[in-house]
């Protein structure tokens, strides 16, 4: 692998790391194998409780990561019914509880298809967003009044996987710059309920796939020989 003339690294994030400390991890041991500093960064953030497919690009392949961030993304994961939280996912325990007697599987599949093309969409409070120059979820782990702006965005397919209530599984494509998190708001909304993201992976980017990815440890030894 030549890293200063640029590699494109596939890398199946796990469970509780940052899409930093992955860039960090592999950073450290590319900069050992070669001794000095070399450019690494990653097309596209992942939230800590989400795993799945990340793109590293090393040296002079760094500039690709605008291209590749700008790619579609598919991600598959479950949605939780009938309840919500600050963070819209897991991280937090329920703030709110909603009824769901109402909710059948007519009713989750015509709601799920009433988000497919464009929306508008509200990213979560606590996301890496920069608010006055740093990070929405500072100031929201702080207690402050954080002020989110919509922006649109495409949902090309959103498919209802299996349904266990509570838990409703789904596969989602969508275009740059969706939130799952503020999907599974949303979805619960227009049921008449609540809903929080329960698990997430992403499977795809562009033609990127996370079968053709590498766990951390494995991208280690292969670098450092």
């Amino acid at each position: 692998m030549d890293f200063e003339l640029g590699e494109v690294m596939l890398v199946n994030k796990p469970l509780t790391w940052t899409s930093f400390d992955v860039v960090n991890k592999l950073r450290y041991a590319i900069r050992k194998k070669l001794g000095g500093k070399i450019k690494v960064g990653h097309a596209g953030t992942l939230d800590p409780l989400a795993t799945g497919l990340l793109i590293l690009c090393t040296g002079k392949m760094t500039k690709k990561i605008d291209e590749f961030t700008g790619m579609d993304k598919e991600y598959t994961g479950s949605f939780y019914i009938g309840g919500t939280t600050a963070t819209y996912d897991s991280e937090l325990e329920m703030n709110a509880t909603f009824p769901t007697e109402h909710i059948d599987e007519a009713l989750l599949r015509k709601t799920a298809e009433s988000f497919i093309g464009d929306i508008e969409q509200m990213p979560p409070i606590y996301s890496a967003i920069k608010i006055d120059g740093s990070a929405a979820y500072i100031a929201a782990r702080k207690g402050d009044d954080v002020v989110m702006k919509s922006r649109n965005v495409t949902i090309k397919e959103f498919e209802l996987t299996k349904i266990e209530m509570p838990l409703v599984h789904f596969r989602v494509v969508c275009s740059k710059g969706t939130y799952i998190r503020s999907l599974a708001f949303d979805y619960g909304k227009a049921l008449n309920s609540g809903a929080y993201l329960a698990g997430l992976c992403r499977t795809k980017i562009g033609n990127f796939d996370v079968k053709d990815a590498k766990d951390v440890d494995t991208w280690v030894k292969e670098i450092t020989g």
